[in-house]
């Protein structure tokens, strides 16, 4: 059984960073090792649908932001550890969200319906 399981979210006032992440464990129906899985972090505010935040290729090499976070958002993976981040610095309240990764095999996109596994959300506020 698949678990992602995000922490690292809270309460922080605009202008404040917070680190993400994103523990996987378990065994994958396609019995890839996660270190073969794209890795992506979605966020979804209330009264909004989910949105694309960040994806990172299994390897690492490959990055992509929402245009919203870019430069402020930094996305990395430790596959030794199976454990992906998201780093958030310059956080402004309208990243107020939860935040949610996910897993998709041998796959980086923007899209949600490509992912696999799902993690079950960190909540991030962020005051003004």
């Amino acid at each position: 059984q698949v678990q992602l399981v995000e922490s690292g979210g809270g309460l922080v006032q605009a202008g404040g960073s917070l680190r993400l992440s994103c523990a996987a464990s378990g065994r994958t129906a396609s019995g890839r090792p996660f270190s073969t899985y794209g890795m992506g972090w979605f966020r979804q505010a209330p009264g909004k649908e989910r949105e694309f935040v960040a994806a990172i290729r299994w390897s690492g090499a490959y990055t992509y932001y929402a245009d919203s976070v870019k430069g402020r958002f930094t996305i990395s993976r430790d596959n030794a550890k199976n454990t992906v981040y998201l780093q958030m610095n310059s956080l402004k309240p309208e990243d107020t969200a939860v935040y949610y990764c996910a897993a998709a095999l041998l796959s980086m996109t923007t899209e949600s319906a490509g992912y696999d596994y799902w993690g079950q959300g960190t909540q991030v506020t962020v005051s003004s």
